[in-house]
């Protein structure tokens, strides 16, 4: 899975088409305080009942609060044969630092 910062992402969005799908698995409370335009919600307590509604064929960016529960989604889904993967380090939180100053923190 490769790692990569807020501004790398932003880059990479910018870069590639089509475009990795976001994957914000933070539980709904954490998102109705922020979140990222576009990113669909999959809560890690949910992954393993969702499995089957991503495709192993696309790519895509996992994020979370900090990065510590997308790298575990990471993990899950590359046990299932997903290997287009990308964590956003520092999650939601460095996003909303380095990308998008005006974002709601918690």
């Amino acid at each position: 899975m490769k790692q990569l910062s807020p501004r790398q992402v932003v880059d990479y969005l910018a870069q590639t088409t089509p475009a990795p799908t976001l994957v914000d698995v933070r539980e709904p409370h954490e998102l109705a305080i922020c979140a990222i335009d576009g990113a669909i919600n999959i809560p890690l307590s949910q992954f393993a009942q969702a499995l089957n509604s991503l495709n192993p064929e696309m790519e895509y960016v996992l994020i979370c609060h900090h990065g510590v529960r997308s790298q575990r989604a990471g993990a899950f889904l590359a046990g299932h044969g997903y290997h287009r993967l990308i964590n956003l380090v520092g999650g939601i939180d460095a996003w909303a630092h380095d990308v998008a100053p005006d974002m709601a923190r918690y």
